[in-house]
């Protein structure tokens, strides 16, 4: 982590009663950028592939900053109504219900909507009033226009990865954010990452490691994802607990990186050349 980073948060006062930190390793300046972001009232969206800690890294942020996080996780059938709110009937009566998004403007918290892009066009229109210099969010059932108080940030994120002509997210909502690229680490950062995440010992991260290189660096597979971190570190847990490493990285990794078997038997070689069987 640099020494900038975590010179800026030592600046920022906790609230009394923060919990614990999650574990996060960082990649470069995104700590100081997400801050900087946040006391200047600028919403963040953050891209990079599956599983390089797009939602850790928020969790971390939010529970340094002493922030509530209401993290949505986006798909195709959600709607407006979804993250705003809706009337609900009640032991006969109709109340109101506050959705995600509302609440975390209400309680001045963190909103974190995961795969912006898996949501559909229409819905995602909802969050421009609050991803500009207006910071509000109109509810029109009602009748009633929340403006965010100064804790309130707005997080999106997406993979590039999946993005099509259908799912790509709009110029005229990616201008309303700053923005991260996260990535693979590198093997000293994703080592560091391992063994903070699981208790493992140096050599079996770095053997996990070079199993995830490996599959990163494989042409004309047919791969949808490569290995993430977050697969090295589920592998990394089983064989914890006592799993045989070679079965612990077929599950974690081959198996769940390709339904091909013969894509899936390729790397359980790989797999097996690591560990010397």
């Amino acid at each position: 982590m640099h020494r900038d980073s975590l010179d800026a948060l030592d600046k920022i006062p906790r609230p009394a009663g923060v919990v614990d930190l999650p574990f996060y390793q960082a990649h470069g300046q995104e700590i100081a950028l997400f801050e900087h972001a946040w006391r200047n009232h600028l919403p963040v969206l953050i891209k990079g592939p599956t599983g390089v800690g797009k939602t850790r890294f928020v969790s971390y942020m939010a529970a340094h900053l002493g922030l509530p996080l209401f993290t949505v996780a986006c798909h195709d059938d959600l709607t407006a109504a979804d993250l705003v709110g809706r009337h609900l009937i009640q032991e006969g009566a109709t109340c109101w219900s506050d959705g995600p998004l509302t609440r975390a403007v209400r309680e001045g918290g963190i909103c974190y909507l995961d795969e912006i892009v898996e949501a559909r066009r229409d819905t995602t229109v909802v969050i421009h009033p609050l991803a500009d210099h207006r910071r509000s969010l109109p509810i029109d059932r009602l009748g009633e226009t929340l403006v965010a108080p100064d804790s309130f940030m707005l997080v999106i994120s997406y993979n590039p990865g999946y993005q099509n002509f259908l799912k790509g997210l709009k110029p005229s909502t990616r201008q309303r954010f700053v923005s991260l690229r996260f990535d693979f680490p590198s093997p000293e950062q994703e080592e560091k990452i391992l063994i903070g995440e699981t208790g493992c010992d140096s050599n079996l991260a770095r053997r996990l490691i070079s199993i995830g290189s490996g599959i990163r660096a494989l042409k004309n597979v047919d791969l949808e994802e490569v290995a993430s971190t977050r697969l090295l570190v589920y592998a990394a847990i089983l064989i914890r607990d006592g799993l045989d490493p070679v079965a612990a990285c077929q599950a974690a990794l081959a198996e769940s990186l390709s339904d091909d078997p013969e894509v899936s038997e390729g790397l359980t070689t790989l797999i097996r050349a690591t560990f010397g069987r």
